[in-house]
């Protein structure tokens, strides 16, 4: 199998993007991709509130993240990455606080459907935001995964080796099990 085509999370893709969160039946069809934009309270909220919530977030644009495609167009996998100010609870956490000042984009969360994972959907998506990233004028992405090797868990933030992969470093570890990692884009 090819690798999947990523595309912006836009109005005209809302349907594949909701296909893919309903089919979860997980946290990602209770969170809707909100956690990181309203902190904790996305889970006292009614999951369709998230979903109504995100699809006014994707209708208002700019695409808050992308859609990984298989070839018959249905979404296998998607990757929220936004400038970091876009989703203001990430601030909150002591694990993932800013490490200084630099506006970089945040890629805060993957889903990849059921059948699609180990397939290399999540490097497919990382390669895609970094490159997003860049054309959007970004200086740097960073992401928050788990380390595999203190935190086997699953994890919808990724792990450490894929973003180590794609080039990411390690700028701070403020817990053992997880890094906030960077890529300079200039």
């Amino acid at each position: 199998m090819a690798g999947p085509r990523v595309e912006p999370l836009t109005e005209a893709l809302w349907p594949a993007f909701e296909d893919l969160m309903a089919d979860s039946g997980g946290p990602a069809a209770r969170c809707w991709c909100m956690a990181w934009r309203l902190g904790p309270a996305y889970r006292r909220r009614d999951p369709a509130a998230n979903r109504d919530d995100f699809h006014a977030v994707v209708s208002g644009g700019p695409p808050p993240g992308l859609l990984a495609l298989d070839e018959d167009g249905r979404a296998v996998g998607w990757c929220q990455v936004t400038p970091r100010a876009a989703v203001p609870a990430l601030d909150r956490p002591w694990r993932v606080r800013p490490v200084d000042d630099v506006p970089v984009w945040a890629i805060t969360c993957f889903y990849i459907r059921k059948g699609h994972r180990r397939r290399g959907v999540t490097s497919a998506l990382v390669e895609a935001a970094v490159a997003w990233a860049r054309e959007a004028g970004a200086p740097a992405v960073e992401a928050y995964p788990l380390d595999g090797a203190v935190s086997p868990s699953s994890t919808s933030t990724g792990y450490a080796s894929t973003f180590r992969r794609a080039g990411f470093r390690e700028v701070a570890r403020r817990s053992p099990e997880r890094p906030i990692m960077r890529l300079p884009l200039h």
